[in-house]
């Protein structure tokens, strides 16, 4: 089992500058005391304030280099920028996460890690390794992230916080009755990001061991396809239909306290406390003949520099603050999100992500998880609501493999 590796020491912002006269294919880049304005894509509801305070302490140090956020969000970025980017309106730097890597680097969107071999060994070890494609790092992580499962206290002690996906179904069906309009457990059963977690028993990948392996999806095993029979059987103590158990409706009902167990993950964390929930987070529920938690997808999100920006030496150094400790411990604070470094953070939340971290395996980032996301999400929708998950399964893999 792959058990993620902390780096030893944190970025301090600067150590790994760039001149400012460099120059990439195709465009000159300005000298550094000329004036810049890099353009940087994000998110909002959090991200967007770390770029803005990011940007402001960035041009203390740096007076000549003025950071311009635009609101792009992390789904739409790998689509936008190759269209934005040839037309000479895009990004220098954007949000995206790793498993579009593929697909930026095939379509020529993004340029190589600056000092990769520094900044490898400054980050945690799964998000380098999330970062890397063909042998070759791209881009920056600013955060670390799976998912785990909430549990409000106030519902679920501690103790009872179920091990196994068994115990969870049992513990459910009891608690569904005793307490009329209340759930035991939800969680979106239409997102792949979840449900890929009822494929991994036995070590199953997506992709195979390697995430890289495009002959099969690996979505159609004798263990995915036992997994996902133990998914649709949770339908006996959620009687939900597949359309009402979307990503809104299941954090609003586990922030509303009418849910004791939900997976989720930590960018939900300020907003159930926010709510005043009396929450915890442990690891997943073992599969039926793993003694250990269920594996989840990590995923690592980056700042990526665009092969379009005229400031790609700025732009690379820039990104590269983004991860020092100081920019870590901010983006943490405004958004809960994991640290990419191993800097400390004060929170009790975390250790639970950091445990379901050992059994996670990153997202593939071949171009093929690009058929990933919607084939699973409406397979496992179609499972939930009754289909035959060999059947579904197949013609899953099928249209993910195809060329």
């Amino acid at each position: 089992m792959k058990k993620v590796v902390f780096a030893a020491a944190a970025i301090a912002a600067g150590v790994l500058a760039l001149t400012g006269c460099s120059k990439k294919e195709g465009a000159s880049v300005k000298k550094s005391n000329e004036k810049v304005v890099l353009t940087v894509w994000e998110s909002l509801q959090g991200p967007d304030e770390f770029i803005r305070q990011a940007g402001d302490a960035y041009s203390k140090s740096h007076p000549n280099v003025e950071i311009k956020f635009v609101n792009v969000e992390l789904g739409d970025a790998a689509g936008q920028i190759a269209l934005d980017g040839p037309a000479g309106v895009g990004p220098d730097i954007f949000a995206a996460p790793h498993d579009k890597l593929g697909e930026l680097v095939n379509g020529g969107h993004i340029l190589p890690t600056v000092n990769a071999d520094a900044v490898k060994q400054a980050v945690l070890g799964a998000c380098s390794q999330a970062l890397t494609y063909d042998g070759k790092m791209y881009g920056y992580p600013i955060s670390a992230e799976t998912y785990a499962l909430f549990y409000n206290k106030d519902l679920i002690s501690e103790s009872d916080v179920p091990k196994t996906w068994d115990d969870l179904a049992k513990w459910t069906k009891a608690f569904n009755a005793k307490n009329s309009g209340k759930r035991g457990f939800v969680m979106d059963v239409g997102n792949g990001y979840y449900t890929i977690l009822f494929t991994t028993a036995g070590g199953n990948r997506l992709f195979g061991t390697s995430g890289t392996d495009t002959s099969s999806s690996y979505l159609n095993t004798a263990n995915a396809v036992n997994g996902m029979k133990l998914f649709q059987s949770l339908k006996d103590v959620l009687k939900v239909p597949a359309a009402d158990l979307d990503t809104g409706n299941c954090d609003a009902a586990f922030q509303g306290g009418n849910a004791a167990m939900h997976i989720t993950g930590p960018w939900n964390i300020k907003n159930f406390k926010d709510a005043g929930l009396n929450f915890g987070v442990a690891p997943l529920p073992a599969l039926p003949g793993d003694k250990n938690p269920a594996s989840s997808f990590s995923g690592t999100r980056a700042m990526f520099v665009s092969a379009y920006s005229d400031y790609p030496a700025e732009a690379a150094d820039f990104a590269q603050f983004l991860i020092s400790a100081s920019m870590q411990q901010l983006r943490f604070d405004l958004t809960g999100a994991m640290p990419s470094i191993d800097t400390p953070v004060s929170n009790p939340y975390i250790g639970g992500f950091l445990k379901q971290l050992d059994y996670a395996f990153p997202m593939p980032s071949i171009p093929e998880m690009a058929k990933f996301w919607e084939t699973m999400g409406n397979t496992s929708k179609n499972i939930w609501d009754g289909a035959d998950a060999q059947t579904e399964l197949d013609a899953c893999n099928a249209a993910i493999i195809s060329k």
